[in-house]
């Protein structure tokens, strides 16, 4: 009987550790969703990209192991996945950027807004500001991304959120994590 439930321990455990805690469920539909119809393939295989912490303390976006990802098509490279969460006025939003094999950014996407203004942020036609922005280019709500009447602490939030993470890809190419 002992023997039985340390094997079934066991057994749940290195499961666990092999697929990883994840992504919420509900969050991970969506993710896929984004991903699948963005490049237009049926499956994909996420890699977690790893940052030693020493160099993550001084990254302006933390990498986590959990929301900064390799993307492959079968065994070929088809871009890069960050997810992150950002501050709005009394709650946080779920993001997430896609971004080809040279980290330029080709879509982002507001996951789930939980709040009763400013969801906004989340229109194609707001988000469209990000795309073609590379590692090394400059995002801010006052000179180059327009603002959104009664969405302004989001507006600026996504902005500075997307500009720390290209300023974050830098550092990790020039070290070469990337």
């Amino acid at each position: 009987m002992k023997k039985k439930v340390v094997k079934s321990v066991v057994s749940m455990l290195t499961i666990a550790m092999v697929m990883g805690f994840g992504l919420p469920k509900n969050l991970q539909k969506k993710v896929d969703k984004e991903i699948t119809g963005y490049f237009e393939i049926e499956t994909f295989t996420m890699e977690s990209i790893p940052v030693q912490n020493n160099l993550n303390k001084d990254l302006p976006s933390k990498i986590t192991g959990e929301n900064l990802f390799k993307l492959f098509d079968g065994k070929s490279l088809i871009g890069y996945m960050f997810i992150e969460q950002a501050p709005s006025k009394t709650a946080q939003f779920d993001y997430m950027v896609l971004l080809d094999k040279n980290f330029k950014i080709l879509h982002s996407k507001v996951l789930i807004y939980r709040e009763e203004y400013g969801g906004e942020i989340g229109s194609k036609r707001w988000l469209k500001q990000f795309v073609g922005k590379i590692p090394g280019d400059r995002v801010d709500h006052k000179t180059n991304i327009d603002g959104i009447a009664g969405a302004t602490i989001s507006v600026r939030s996504m902005t500075n959120a997307i500009d720390d993470l290209l300023q974050t890809l830098t550092i990790l190419q020039e070290n070469k994590v990337l």
